[in-house]
């Protein structure tokens, strides 16, 4: 019985994530392109499609990025018409951003993606709703405020 290495490069946790996020988010790319998206940028639109206006704030929040990161991907979908960014009436210090109708639109054509990625990766439905639950149990343990390393 051969004995696990726990160094080598393919034993690690860490390596297949990170492969598996690159080389899935390359598939999106053809994709999106057509659409005027990157991916980062998709993902901007994901979540305004799920709630908007937002804030800034709630943007980033439900993103997971800093607002300074969110930023100039805001910028440049809003110079491509996909969003418009504006102060807040109610509180003049929240950037409130909202979906143009080109933005609202896109949402129809990209109702298909989820589906094209999933034919690419030929993955069922079930499979990939188990990657992204295991994903997302990843990413709570990672990211908990008691977590701490032994």
């Amino acid at each position: 019985m051969t004995e696990l290495n726990v160094l080598a490069l393919e034993n690690q946790v860490c390596f297949a994530l990170t492969v598996a996020a690159r080389t899935t988010v390359a598939l999106y790319k053809p994709i999106l392109e057509p659409l005027g998206l990157t991916h980062p940028q998709y993902l901007v639109m994901l979540a305004l499609w799920e709630e908007h206006p937002r804030t800034l704030r709630s943007l980033a929040e439900a993103l997971r990025l800093e607002p300074a990161t969110l930023s100039p991907l805001l910028k440049r979908l809003e110079a491509t018409g996909h969003v418009r960014r504006e102060r807040s009436a109610t509180d003049e210090r929240a950037l409130q951003v909202t979906l143009t109708e080109h933005g609202l639109r896109l949402r129809e054509i990209a109702e298909t993606i989820p589906e094209r990625v999933a034919r690419t990766l030929d993955m069922s439905p079930a499979s990939l709703i188990a990657l992204r639950d295991n994903l997302n149990a990843v990413i709570e343990a990672s990211t908990a405020p008691s977590r701490e390393l032994p």
